[in-house]
């Protein structure tokens, strides 16, 4: 069998070792140009490491095994990896021929044309070219965890501000914490497509939520944030966007429902609704920027939808 080990950053060739310990094994360093020079691949790192490498993942089509050794790890939590360990269980099983490879879904970003900067009541009354149907020729972006707008922006963009011991202990919560009372709600616009119909180049888009917006927050898998259950409904197999809004919430009463996100209980408040979407499109009175696993990928107006089965995973 042949391997190919992908290290993220501050991980060592040390940490690949009990890997190689198992079996005769051909081992190469560094992402294979194509799928014929490896039979899976072992990604050692965070979301951002396996965020910055999902395009060509995708493209290989090879199993891949990651192995949690990041500052946040949600999608290895939300694959039942939540530490190295259980990795290394699941490397041994599939060395064996007995480990499970899934099928999983991700998430797509596809940055707009936007209205330069125009007013929202322009962007309202179809002005603008997301409103027209019109898409920018850019590259799709791959997610696997959440991608989100609005207060996860913000919180991601300090948070990658500080010393990477400092993230991976809890360094989301402390970014949180102060953004809380600082950041206002955005008048922000969320559609989805018409029940029933294909979104074609005529745009057909009806309004979901139309209001002041702290959080929009779009899931691939329930876990986000270190831990936090953003989107506690959310299946890596469904096909299926989790799509979770925070609408302008007092900063006090946000700081007090801020533990129930780790339970999955801020579902019940009244100024967050959740629903399930195929695509979805955010338009923004000015251009805001769009965070996905943690990493800036580009700013609003966006659509975000979902590609089903479009990595190869292994599990225990």
């Amino acid at each position: 069998m042949r391997a190919a080990a992908i290290l993220g950053l501050g991980c060592s060739p040390k940490e690949l070792r009990p890997f190689q310990a198992e079996g005769k094994i051909e081992w190469r360093m560094g992402m294979p140009a194509s799928g014929d020079e490896a039979d899976v691949i072992l990604l050692f790192g965070g979301d951002g490491t396996i965020h910055r490498h999902l395009g060509q993942l995708v493209r290989l089509g090879l199993p891949v095994l990651v192995v949690p050794a990041g500052s946040g790890n949600d999608f290895a939590g939300s694959l039942g990896l939540r530490r190295v360990r259980d990795s290394l269980a699941a490397w041994r099983r599939f060395c064996g021929g007995e480990a499970q490879v899934r099928s999983i879904d991700l998430g797509v970003i596809f940055a707009m044309e936007s209205a330069g900067g125009a007013p929202f009541d322009k962007l309202r009354a179809g002005s603008s070219t997301i409103a027209q149907g019109r898409s920018a020729p850019h590259e799709p972006r791959y997610f696997c965890c959440v991608a989100g707008v609005g207060l996860d922006g913000e919180v991601s963009r300090r948070a990658n501000r500080l010393p990477r011991w400092l993230r991976g202990h809890g360094g989301y919560v402390l970014s949180l914490a102060p953004t809380i009372f600082t950041f206002a709600p955005l008048p922000m616009k969320i559609l989805t497509p018409r029940e029933g119909h294909e979104v074609d180049s005529r745009g057909v888009w009806i309004t979901r939520s139309d209001q002041p917006t702290l959080l929009a927050a779009f899931a691939n898998t329930p876990l986000y944030g270190g831990g936090m259950k953003i989107a506690p409904r959310a299946k890596m197999d469904d096909g299926l966007l989790d799509v979770c809004i925070v609408g302008g919430v007092d900063p006090f009463k946000l700081f007090c429902m801020f533990p129930t996100i780790y339970s999955g209980g801020h579902l019940s408040i009244k100024e967050v609704e959740y629903f399930q979407a195929t695509r979805v499109r955010v338009e923004t009175e000015y251009p805001l920027d769009v965070y996905a696993d943690g990493e800036f990928v580009c700013r609003t107006p966006v659509e975000v939808g979902v590609e089903h089965a479009a990595l190869k995973v292994v599990t225990r």
